[in-house]
């Protein structure tokens, strides 16, 4: 798929493209963005614009020196991940920019709410883009945002996490659902700050390749800003994650002891009825319990008697609490 945007007014506006790829273009585009294109679209770009592009498998891990780089033909090429967090899926997706002649092109395997987002703002705000590269500082510092955004949310959610451990009782159902809660948002958080950690890294190249204006070097420092902001926010996450994590582990624990006492409660009380028992079961040569009719009952009774003297003695302690 092919996204052609033309600037029209201060306004990024959307051109038509051609289906059957046969005709140039009308008006010269300064974003084209191209969402997992097929062989035919990137051979037009191509033969039409006279550019190489990188394809959807060249995507994955490349080394830090192959990121950033500025080809033969003077194209300048930038792998950058960004974050998509939507319905429960956490992830990064690389895409690839190529700078050429003054257009920008934009190659990745699916639509990111951030490229989405950006669209709609060219659109409604005049004087926003007045080049390509006003268009990837806006990409840039919408990433931010998107991020900034998605730790306001993990916040909100662990405020809810954090009244449920802190809670008068926590079961251990409770306490799983935490637990998975938490490690959500632990992966959640780490995306973010990969992400954003990339894009200062693409910001940084971008300030020493000297291809940046004035105005686009402050717009550049100015999203770095927002970036040590964000970072600072994912460092105290961390934090609130790993005291989260401990405190549920903890009330896990305390179930497990009150298990374990019950059953160090139970065994301490049934010791003095055992030891009669094996006391009285002995081979003697006339059995105790058979010298009178009421034997058996006494014994039973002396038993009883034995094992409720500890659990009051245990409940008069607090013990049994």
């Amino acid at each position: 798929m092919i996204n052609l945007f033309i600037l029209q007014k201060g306004r990024l506006a959307q051109a038509p493209v051609d289906k059957q790829h046969t005709a140039p273009f009308a008006q010269k585009p300064i974003w084209i963005d191209l969402i997992n294109p097929d062989d035919d679209e990137r051979a037009w770009l191509t033969e039409t614009l006279g550019v190489a592009l990188p394809e959807l498998e060249q995507l994955g891990d490349l080394e830090a020196s192959a990121r950033y780089f500025e080809a033969e033909d003077g194209n300048l090429h930038i792998r950058t991940d960004f974050l998509l967090d939507e319905d429960n899926i956490s992830r990064n997706v690389r895409v690839a920019f190529v700078l050429h002649e003054e257009m920008l092109f934009s190659i990745h395997d699916e639509d990111l709410p951030v490229f989405r987002l950006v669209r709609l703002r060219a659109r409604m705000r005049p004087g926003s883009v007045r080049n390509a590269k006003d268009v990837l500082l806006d990409l840039y510092a919408t990433d931010a945002e998107y991020s900034a955004d998605s730790i306001e949310e993990i916040y909100e959610r662990l405020e809810a996490a954090g009244r449920q451990v802190l809670a008068s009782e926590v079961t251990d159902a409770d306490a799983a659902e935490v637990l998975e809660t938490i490690a959500h948002e632990e992966d959640l958080n780490g995306r973010i700050r990969r992400n954003v950690m990339d894009t200062r890294r693409a910001l940084s190249f971008l300030m020493r390749s000297q291809l940046l204006s004035s105005e686009q070097q402050d717009e550049a420092r100015q999203i770095l800003q927002d970036i040590d902001s964000i970072e600072n926010h994912t460092a105290f996450l961390f934090d609130k994650l790993n005291f989260l994590m401990d405190a549920t582990v903890g009330f896990i624990n305390i179930n497990q002891n009150k298990i374990i006492k019950l059953f160090s409660v139970v065994s301490v009380a049934l010791m003095p009825p055992t030891l009669l028992a094996s006391i009285w079961g002995m081979n003697f040569k006339y059995m105790p319990d058979l010298q009178t009719p009421l034997g058996y009952p006494l014994a039973l009774g002396v038993m009883l008697i034995s094992a409720i003297i500890p659990l009051i003695y245990f409940r008069r302690r607090g013990w049994l609490k």
